[in-house]
């Protein structure tokens, strides 16, 4: 019976050493397939860079980039985008592409970044948790209604039963079927669940110390969260901002059926205009000769189009390394 111990302890010792390594295995196993996962998303960022700036930057001979043969001092300084017209007519300045592209993010932007903070602040702060139950569901459901069905909403209400009554037969101004504030307008609907969500998150995880702490002193519900809990979440906040900002810039279908138009240089909202995701969509859907001038300046616009959202990413990620607080 003595020996017994010793002898079985040698047994399981080799069933112990197999289940080890196989668990060994496994763990490797899935450290590869997470590592994989992680490398294609940077494979595939660095693969769109490659085709824009080969297409649009430089290329190899007996070929020419874009801005070989247009330059970049007429891109960015010309106010005329005309590549579709007759060759003695064309001209590729960028600038009403960005100026539609900017009216309709600035439009987006006071309507989705307002709505958005108020709609969290309600949520993580007044909302009784049954209220919260059933809000948070019907953000989501407006975050997954479909793009075309927001521009078509523009299209068939907002625009003759909104926008024409008040500013044409009130005011008395100019307004068409086609005008950036419609577009604008869901747009700004669209980023209401992006940045009320985030924002919750972010508000929810402020300590509940520094709310009783507020309290303690007599401080309101509204004192509270409008000068402890925002400010203390004001990295998060901003972070939101600049994401729904991001998703606004790169709209495409709400925007092109709502507010497409001619390329113009106007902050007017209410006339028709062309962002850079619309000229994009409106020359892909037409004969586009391979190798031209034309097809080439999807990608540069796609391009630049690129640099605005990843710039303004980057932008988010230094003001959530700036302003992170750290509470212990």
């Amino acid at each position: 019976m003595a020996s017994a111990g010793p002898a079985r302890r040698e047994q399981s010792t080799p069933s112990l050493r197999r289940t080890f390594s196989w668990q060994r295995t496994r763990e490797q196993f899935i450290q590869g397939g997470l590592f994989c996962c992680a490398l294609l998303s940077i494979v595939t960022t660095l693969s769109i860079i490659y085709v824009l700036v080969t297409e649009a930057i430089v290329s190899l001979p007996p070929d020419t980039s874009f801005f070989q043969e247009i330059g970049l001092v007429e891109f960015f300084s010309e106010t005329r985008w005309t590549p579709q017209y007759a060759e003695e007519q064309r001209h590729y300045g960028i600038l009403p592409l960005l100026c539609g592209t900017l009216l309709i993010t600035g439009i987006s932007g006071l309507i989705g970044l307002p709505a958005g903070l108020m709609i969290a602040i309600y949520l993580s702060e007044y909302a009784t948790p049954r209220t919260r139950s059933l809000c948070k569901p019907m953000l989501e459901l407006l975050a997954g209604i479909p793009t075309i069905v927001y521009g078509y909403f523009a299209l068939k209400v907002l625009t003759p039963f909104f926008i024409v009554p008040v500013f044409k037969h009130t005011f008395g101004l100019s307004v068409g079927g086609f005008n950036a504030l419609a577009g604008g307008i869901v747009v700004g609907i669209m980023i209401i669940p992006m940045v009320a969500s985030l924002s919750e998150d972010v508000l929810r995880a402020v300590p509940n110390s520094l709310r009783e702490a507020g309290y303690a002193l007599g401080s309101t519900k509204f004192d509270v969260s409008a000068k402890i809990v925002v400010p203390s979440a004001l990295s998060g906040i901003l972070a939101s901002f600049l994401l729904a900002l991001s998703r606004s810039i790169g709209e495409t279908m709400a925007v092109a059926i709502a507010s497409t138009g001619q390329p113009a240089l106007t902050l007017n909202p209410l006339d028709a205009i062309q962002t850079m995701t619309i000229f994009i969509v409106n020359v892909m859907q037409g004969e586009v000769v391979a190798g031209s001038t034309l097809e080439k300046s999807l990608y540069a616009v796609a391009l630049v189009l690129f640099i605005i959202t990843l710039g303004m990413n980057m932008v988010s990620q230094m003001v959530l390394a700036r302003y992170r607080e750290v509470y212990q």
